[in-house]
């Protein structure tokens, strides 16, 4: 049994089955297809397994469907008998919502354990897809996956949110415009989920706090010059201050969007067009205010060597989380750059509804 896929192994497989549009099959007894790519001839034959499927979304989501959520953070909507794509992913993708606004009365189910439910939604989100999925329950998952040749996992490995090791995989030395002394670091999760990177300024002493940066990466700021978002001009002006004092840590963490992914985002922004702003934007989609785990910020710097931190952040958050990892923050350093015309409402939201610091 050496070359089969360990627990780890099966629930990257997940992920990717699910983003391809295949089912996978939960062991607790359900088989779960992703809202999001689910395809009109496999919703066709899940109808003909007959059963009770439902379509789980989060209390988000629900909230705004109008849809009781009886199982507080998630609701098991009922599919209707003339179910059709289009009403799936309506009811999944807010994208319409104020164009088609009335699509209920919707009935939720109340009974009922909801542990599968919840594993199908942590799917979803770890495959950076939106938080719905169609689960139908199945008496026999085992001879379920097997005849059908899907991935079969175990619910609670699903809902495990254990923090995935992280593995250092290669540092090379890396000139840059803010300094010549720069290293670039490229560390991998055990889980295949997304590499992350740390941007080493000069020979930071590892007795003392580094100057450090957690970055989350932004397509839209860092690449393309963004002005919806300040991200751009923060990642390059912590850069240039640690340039400036000729030592610090930026660590680059792949979870754009606050954690949801860039398509997920690029709803989000389309939803902030409608009038929402960046918070109300991911509730509609399902989204929790911020998906992003800081704890892979600390795993590197500790692998690196370091124990405390000078901070640069407007978030209180990240001081928070990083001291709950075992990092001492002996000091918050602001970064205030990049207000402009087109982000100040949304900086304001950040500073009203996610407590950052203006």
């Amino acid at each position: 049994m050496v070359f089969s896929p360990d627990i780890t192994e099966r629930l990257a497989r997940a992920r990717a089955d699910l983003r391809m549009g295949v089912p996978v099959v939960l062991d607790g007894g359900a088989v779960v297809l992703a809202a999001e790519t689910l395809d009109a001839a496999r919703l066709a034959h899940l109808r003909s397994l007959g059963g009770d499927p439902v379509l789980a979304v989060t209390s988000w989501r629900a909230e705004t469907l109008k849809a009781r959520a009886y199982d507080g953070d998630i609701a098991r909507i009922t599919l209707p008998e003339d179910v059709t794509l289009n009403w799936v992913r309506s009811i999944a993708d807010p994208a319409d919502d104020l164009r088609a606004p009335m699509k209920g009365p919707l009935q939720t189910q109340r009974d009922g354990p909801a542990d599968l439910h919840r594993a199908a939604i942590a799917l979803t989100k770890a495959a950076r897809l939106l938080p719905a999925a169609i689960v139908l329950p199945v008496s026999d998952p085992s001879g379920f996956a097997a005849s059908h040749n899907l991935t079969l996992i175990p619910a609670d490995a699903a809902l495990d949110d254990g923090l995935s090791p992280l593995h250092p995989i290669i540092s090379a030395r890396l000139p840059l415009e803010v300094s010549e002394a720069g290293r670039l670091h490229i560390f991998r999760p055990d889980d295949g989920a997304e590499e992350h990177y740390a941007v080493e300024i000069g020979q930071p002493d590892r007795s003392k706090p580094v100057l450090s940066r957690l970055h989350s990466a932004c397509f839209t700021g860092d690449l393309l010059g963004s002005l919806k978002c300040d991200c751009g001009p923060q990642l390059r002006g912590a850069l240039a201050q640690m340039g400036e004092e000729g030592a610090g840590v930026l660590l680059y963490l792949n979870q754009e969007g606050r954690g949801i992914g860039l398509a997920n985002k690029m709803r989000a922004y389309s939803l902030q067009d409608q009038g929402f702003d960046t918070v109300e934007a991911n509730h509609r989609l399902g989204f929790e205010d911020d998906e992003r785990d800081f704890r892979i910020g600390a795993e590197i710097l500790k692998r690196m060597g370091f124990s405390e931190t000078r901070l640069m952040t407007n978030n209180p958050a990240k001081v928070a989380r990083m001291e709950s990892c075992g990092i001492d923050v002996t000091e918050r350093v602001p970064l205030r750059v990049g207000e402009n015309a087109h982000n100040q409402a949304y900086l304001k939201t950040k500073a009203a509804k996610s407590g950052h610091l203006l």
